[in-house]
This record gives C-alpha cells, sequence and structure tokens, in this order.
C-alpha cells in the first residue's frame, strides 16, 4: 500500500476545515485550500475554537491541540500541493465545480498521489473519468461536522485499484472513524436514506399538514430523532439538500425523488440555513424563529 503523510484539502468551508481537523489531530500534515484564500483564514480559526472546544471537554489535551495546528499550512495556490500523498476536494456539491478542481490540480501531483472526493451524493466514477488518474481516485464521504460524526462512507468508482481502496481505508481508519463502504449510486447509502426524509418533511410543511415547529416536534419526540428534520435541512445548508435531491431525481429516474417546490424556492430567497442565518428557521433571533 502507499503510505500517507501529507494529505491536501481543497475547500476550506464547513466539511474541508474539519476534515483538515481530523486529519491533523490524526498526526497527518496538511495543506489547506481555498479559491478563496479569506476562507482559509476563517476555516483555520474555526479549527482553532473546535479544537480548544475538544481541549475543554478533555477529549484532547493542549499539547495535541497545539501539535495539530502547527501540522495545517495554508496552501493559497494549488501547485504547492505537489508534496501531498493523498488530496481530499470539499467543494461546493456541483458536478462542474467539482470537475474543475481536479483538472486544475492534474499539473500538480506527483503521480503517485491518490485523489479522493467528499461529495455526498456525485457520481465517483464520473468524477475520476475526467481525471489522469481514475484508477488513483475514490469517494471518502465524512459526516458533519466531521470532528464529531463517526462515520466515513467509502466508494469505490469503477476503475478504482484495490491498492487505492486499500490504502484509503488504511487512512480512514487511522483518523478513528468507522468505515460504511457504499456502492457508487445516487447519494450513496446516508443520504439516500436522510434527505428523501428531508425532502418529504418539506413537503408536510409546503401542503399544511404541520407547521415548522410541529414536524421537528413530532420527529424529535415521536421518532426519537435528537433534531427535527426542518432543523436539520437548515444545518445541512438547503442549497446542499436540494442538491442530493436533483441527483437522486436525475440520476434514479424516480418522481418520488422530485424536490419539493418549497425547498427550491427557500435556495431561489438564498434561504440556506444557518449559514445565511435564514432557512427554515430565522438565526438572528435568540432563541432562532420559524420563518414559515
Amino acid at each position: 500500500m502507499s503510505t500517507i503523510k501529507t494529505v491536501g484539502v481543497v475547500g476550506a468551508g464547513q466539511m474541508g476545515n474539519g476534515i483538515a481537523h481530523v486529519c491533523a489531530l490524526a498526526g497527518y500534515d496538511v495543506l489547506l485550500n481555498d479559491a478563496n484564500p479569506a476562507r482559509i483564514d476563517a476555516g483555520l480559526e474555526t479549527i482553532r475554537k473546535n479544537m480548544a472546544r475538544q481541549v475543554g471537554r478533555h477529549l484532547i489535551t493542549p499539547a495535541e491541540m497545539d501539535a495539530g495546528l502547527k501540522r495545517i499550512s495554508q496552501a493559497p495556490k494549488l501547485a504547492s500541493f505537489e508534496a501531498c500523498d493523498l488530496v481530499i476536494e470539499s467543494v461546493v456539491e456541483e458536478v462542474e465545480a467539482k470537475k474543475k478542481v481536479f483538472a486544475d490540480l492534474h499539473e500538480s501531483l506527483k503521480p503517485t498521489t491518490i485523489l479522493a472526493s467528499n461529495t455526498s451524493s456525485i457520481s465517483i466514477t464520473g468524477l475520476a473519468a475526467k481525471t489522469d488518474r481514475p484508477d488513483k481516485f475514490i469517494g471518502v464521504h465524512f459526516m458533519n461536522p466531521a470532528p464529531v460524526m463517526k462515520l466515513v462512507e467509502v466508494i469505490r468508482g469503477l476503475a478504482t485499484s484495490q491498492e487505492t481502496y486499500d490504502t484509503s481505508i488504511a487512512f480512514v481508519t487511522s483518523l478513528g472513524k468507522t468505515i460504511a463502504n457504499a456502492e457508487d449510486f445516487p447519494a450513496f447509502i446516508v443520504n439516500r436514506v436522510l434527505v428523501p426524509m428531508i425532502n418529504e418533511a418539506i413537503y408536510t410543511l409546503y401542503e399544511g399538514v404541520g407547521s415548522v415547529e410541529a414536524i421537528d416536534k413530532a420527529m424529535k419526540l415521536g421518532a426519537n430523532h435528537p433534531m427535527g428534520p426542518l432543523e436539520l435541512a437548515d444545518f445541512i445548508g438547503l442549497d446542499t439538500c436540494l442538491s442530493i435531491m436533483q441527483v437522486l431525481y436525475e440520476g434514479l429516474a424516480d418522481s418520488k425523488y422530485r424536490p419539493c417546490p418549497l425547498l427550491v424556492k427557500y435556495v431561489e430567497a438564498g434561504w440556506l440555513g444557518r449559514k445565511t442565518q435564514r432557512g427554515f428557521y430565522d438565526y438572528r433571533t435568540d432563541p432562532p424563529t420559524p420563518t414559515r
């Protein structure tokens, strides 16, 4: 198997900085990149705050936090990824955006570097086919938030080699994560089950069956869910939920995956959930108040 020592992460947003955080604490050198350099600074500050929270909860020691932070370097240019043994893409859930990342990486990587996508729904085989190394391409879908959630879905593309798979399994295991192997079908396992449930909750709101508060309360107290589906949608990001539903609807051609028109309307309005301060709840108030 290939030896992984240095990991590049493309995308310093919610998922990207979480992945960088986990890798650094596991002892890997991490290069953090984003198309917007300001987001790298913001991502590093988020990592610092999240590690400090872990120290406060006695999950890691101050020394482990200091060592982890020192392992993360800013990488404003993809050219600095030439030292990476593994590069994990974690940009917006759009096919063309991800393909552009892999195209831009082409000239910067050594031949042995493994490419991985943190996509939550898009075809690994399709993304791999647009690179110069489909045999060294794999899906590693971290759950959100990556430092907290225990699961990583590992998805082989049609051309993924056994060596790439074995190396990726060893890498994910070294992070202290539990692996679920998923076949390369739209949305894999978790989001194939989860996001249609969220979409159905939005239909339940859209059709007037229940209010935002009633739907979330019903699922928390009636189904023992830790978070209501509309609150969870806001946490994930309504744009991401819509992208996943569109991948399912287009990829499986089944009307049961049709995105709810209300979800589409919220995304059109730019009400994407927590990250924009408004979604099914308005987070500018304390406590957050339903917007419908």
